[in-house]
């Protein structure tokens, strides 16, 4: 399961096929679904729809080499250890712990907007409903995995069914056959703009906007570890989330596209504001405003669950590779780590924090960071399969999931986000994620090659 040897320091086996399914789907589908789909469809217009599928064809690539590595080598440590074993130890370093300042980051803006609605909700301050839900989940990520598993399984199976349910809505009020509805037509996508009303620059700015609305499916990979059988339940796993996101965010932007004009969306910042809930409004369903708000609060905080999950793991997965203090790679007798738990939680509670006193200028640079963190990720996943997959096609360890078109596919996914990364650099929106994350990234190099002096240190003095 790990690779570690002690007994305290080994992870449990309880998820299974299922929880791992509903838990890259949960990551993945949060508020920016649901508050954030307007903002690339305002840019694009209805052409958003080619961004959304080149972004997918995208995700569907990394996640497939990513997928056959996780299946031949299932490991907590996920695409940290496979950038170990391809580039050495400051690659697996550098990853790790990039992944989980962005998670922990991200932890602590999802937090942030679940108090808020909920603080509105009961008329209390917003610090009262996190401290609630932080002490909360704490709980659930101290519990058997498998109970964990258990809980985000029906979490996100409701933002999943939520989904269902307004593709089924959009599909009625597009065809007309609700009460007082008439067939839409495309209007929307022929009319007086068009189908690509901003040209060429339009589409790429917007391809810009959607480029990481897939980012969370990776979780996937890392729960694997700590399934009943890792290499199966990866195969499932990795290539029914993949597709079913894909459904998912390209049918609901294809629903918002055919019936809503892309001039009138934009950010949204609150529940009201959701083309979600343009959309349910025009089918005269009562209370959507309210219904859409719970839904956001529900995948805000089912998203901060996963991701406390997935950061503990990958400090465990550090710590027994001695990139973590070794404190962090023990486990209880639920064979939770739970002081990587701790650390996760502490961290969440501090970006909340963060976000609210709001400092000049840092709390800035660190978002614009997680916002180019998905780049790099992916670009070493990308690099570490080509680096790999001949050794493990050498030695026999490719299962069921095998990524097609060697080595033609990889090396055009690697130009793709290259190109993805020169179109970032060209726009002053995206440019400062480039700048922030490289800041990072390099600050991580250089710590994973002192980490690896001051190690060498301790053992010769040993």
């Amino acid at each position: 399961m790990t690779n570690g040897s002690a007994k305290q320091t080994r992870l449990g086996s309880g998820l299974k096929t299922r929880h791992l399914t509903m838990m890259g789907l949960g990551s993945a589908i949060g508020a920016g679904l649901f508050l954030g789909t307007g903002v690339g469809i305002r840019t694009a217009g209805p052409a958003v729809l080619l961004a959304y599928m080149a972004a997918g064809a995208i995700v569907v690539m990394v996640m497939e080499m990513l997928g056959e590595m996780a299946a031949a080598r299932p490991s907590s440590g996920s695409f940290s250890t496979y950038s170990r074993q391809a580039f050495g130890h400051w690659a697996g370093f550098s990853l790790g712990w990039l992944y989980w300042f962005m998670l922990v980051m991200v932890m602590g803006a999802e937090m942030t907007g679940a108090a808020a609605i909920m603080g509105a909700w009961f008329g209390v301050d917003p610090w009262i409903p996190a401290l609630v839900a932080v002490v909360f989940f704490a709980v659930v990520n101290f519990a058997h995995v498998r109970g964990f598993g258990e809980f985000e399984f029906w979490f996100a199976f409701i933002k999943v069914a939520v989904i269902i349910g307004f593709l089924i809505v959009g599909a009625a009020l597009i065809f007309g056959l609700l009460p007082g509805t008439t067939f839409i037509g495309l209007d929307n996508f022929i009319g007086d703009h068009g189908f690509m009303p901003n040209g060429w620059p339009g589409l790429a700015a917007g391809m810009l906007a959607v480029a990481f609305a897939f980012g969370g499916i990776e979780l996937v990979t890392i729960a694997a570890a700590e399934s009943e059988n890792p290499q199966t339940a990866i195969a499932v796993a990795v290539r029914s989330v993949i597709w079913r996101i894909s459904v998912f965010y390209i049918g609901s932007v294809l629903v918002i596209t055919f019936l809503l004009p892309f001039d009138q969306l934009g950010a949204a910042e609150t529940a009201a504001d959701s083309p979600f809930t343009a959309v349910l409004a025009m089918a005269n369903l009562p209370g959507v405003v309210g219904f859409m708000e719970a839904v956001i609060v529900l995948a805000l905080l089912s998203a901060f669950n996963a991701q406390i999950y997935a950061t503990s793991r990958l400090v465990h997965s550090l710590a027994l590779d001695r990139d973590a203090p070794r404190i962090f790679a023990v486990t209880n007798r639920e064979s939770v780590p739970i002081n990587a738990v701790v650390l996760s939680m502490v961290f969440a509670f501090a970006s909340v924090g963060l976000q609210y006193w709001n400092p000049e200028g840092l709390l800035a640079f660190l978002l614009n960071a997680v916002g180019g963190c998905l780049i790099v990720i992916w670009i070493m996943i990308t690099a570490s399969y080509l680096r790999l997959h001949p050794e493990l096609e050498r030695l026999g360890e490719i299962s069921t999931v095998r990524m097609w078109g060697w080595p033609w596919l990889g090396w055009a996914t690697m130009i793709a986000l290259w190109a993805l990364v020169l179109l970032m650099l060209f726009d002053a929106a995206a440019r400062p994620q480039v700048i922030s994350v490289a800041v990072i990234f390099g600050g991580l190099v250089a710590l994973a090659y002192v980490s690896r002096w001051l190690q060498g240190r301790v053992t010769s003095r040993a």
